[in-house]
């Protein structure tokens, strides 16, 4: 009966399709940091260029992420996640001839990272809306567990296939091979009509506002953000501090690449765990495995054996595989289709902009106290935010009803039943595709392997 009412996900054309694009733009954007840093650095042999053309990137993004989520609501996403795209592959593409040609400049450089940091402001809030529209809220969450571990098995072949471009012919060709991915994104969603419901035209201003006030009216919303906000800050400190200890305490650079590879297979581990493993709280569950991240952290702080640091590294980010679709899952089918978009951005806001806190505050406080201190001090942060967030009444609650929690949505139609807006991908009517070709969005985000809530 179940299989006859809900297909498989990758069972739905509109589904198929995003599925494969996700994948292949995500394996574009895994070949690029990389050949990034290695591209700047040749040219410039400066640290300091790299971190200059890495923030004309992330500042620009930070900045416009709460304007992208609003656009994304009163956009079809499908037309913005089609702009960004074509707009990063020419940034892109800008960046590979740019290397190609023998005689890099750093400010061209830097100029199209950052044009390609605007674009990703406004596709970012568009990813969430456009899988509650290509999939049925049944099925989501398999959908969800599905594109996570194809973008964590994308990541994991991206750095080897960064090697081998970057060795074999240059860092330019990453960056044109990044390019062509998000043309081909692009190009699936050309093929793609879903239904947009858009919310009620406001001024701007009255637009962030509602965005803010959907996500403070539910407790496990913006308290989960909180604890997100704590494990990315956790999560740079980490990679600050824990390259150094391992080579120099635990066996050398090879425990490092141990724990990374580790990390990348516990994150697809943990993704495809989400698909199978359904507990009756999802949500407490994920924000539990979340606080495993404590885990790693101590291990480093008292010089744990490096086997034993590996494989606390490897279970805590599985911990992080399991959440992101049971996170995604849970937002779709909480939050009107309305106003998705905006409280996306506000997600990907407060997540990304802590990563900067903690690349910039663990060299400072290792160099005054040490690295001990404030890995143990982060992994009580960790153990307290994520911990934290799981005796709140709205965590512990989600999975055991299925109609969304109360929110201010009157400026939503008919906000008691939000889910049955969302449009079925088997709907040929409402879809006007082919069978063959529906939905591909926009290229997965480019971060470390920090939340993507």
């Amino acid at each position: 009966m179940t299989s006859t009412h809900h297909p498989h996900p990758l069972r739905l054309p509109a589904f198929r399709l995003l599925f494969l694009g996700r994948t292949i733009s995500t394996l574009g954007d895994a070949v690029v940091p990389a050949a990034l840093a290695i591209a700047v650095t040749r040219a410039t042999g400066s640290s300091s260029a790299l971190a200059l053309v890495l923030g004309c990137a992330m500042v620009p993004r930070l900045l416009l992420l709460p304007l992208g989520g609003v656009v994304g609501d009163r956009v079809d996403p499908r037309l913005v996640a089609l702009v960004t795209d074509l707009v990063r592959a020419v940034a892109q593409i800008a960046v590979g001839l740019e290397l190609l040609g023998g005689r890099p400049s750093l400010a061209a450089i830097a100029a199209a990272e950052a044009v390609g940091g605007i674009a990703s402001a406004f596709a970012m809030p568009t990813a969430s809306p456009l899988v509650a529209a290509a999939v049925d809220g049944p099925q989501r969450m398999r959908a969800n567990a599905l594109l996570a571990s194809a973008v964590s098995g994308a990541r994991l072949g991206g750095p080897a296939l960064a090697g081998v471009l970057v060795l074999t012919a240059g860092p330019g060709w990453a960056f044109l091979l990044d390019g062509a991915s998000f043309l081909v994104s692009a190009a699936l969603l050309t093929r793609l009509k879903v239904r947009h419901t858009p919310s009620e035209h406001r001024s701007l201003r009255a637009d962030l506002v509602r965005g803010w006030s959907e996500v403070r009216s539910r407790d496990w919303y913006w308290t989960s953000l909180i604890g997100h906000a704590v494990w990315n800050g956790a999560a740079a400190v980490l990679l600050t501090l824990g390259p150094l200890i391992a080579s120099r305490r635990m066996g050398g650079e090879g425990v490092w690449i141990a724990m990374t590879q580790a990390a990348a297979f516990g994150v697809l581990a943990g993704s495809l765990l989400a698909g199978r493993f359904r507990p009756r709280r999802p949500l407490l569950v994920s924000t539990l495995g979340l606080s495993l991240y404590a885990l790693p952290l101590v291990a480093l702080a008292v010089t744990a054996p490096a086997p034993v640091t590996v494989a606390s590294y490897a279970l805590a980010m599985t911990g992080l595989g399991f959440l992101n679709p049971v996170w995604q899952t849970v937002v779709q089918q909480e939050f009107p289709p309305q106003v998705l978009a905006r409280v996306t951005s506000y997600d990907w806001l407060l997540s990304l902009a802590a990563a900067p806190l903690g690349y910039t505050l663990a060299p400072l406080a290792a160099d005054a106290w040490g690295s001990t201190g404030p890995l143990l001090v982060t992994a009580a942060l960790v153990a307290l935010a994520c911990g934290g967030a799981a005796v709140v009444p709205g965590v512990r609650r989600i999975g055991r009803q299925e109609s969304p929690v109360d929110g201010p949505t009157d400026d939503l139609t008919d906000s008691r039943h939000p889910l049955e807006k969302v449009t079925g991908a088997t709907d040929p009517d409402l879809t006007g595709v082919s069978s063959t070709a529906e939905e591909a969005p926009v290229g997965a985000a480019r971060r470390d392997p920090t939340i993507r809530t």
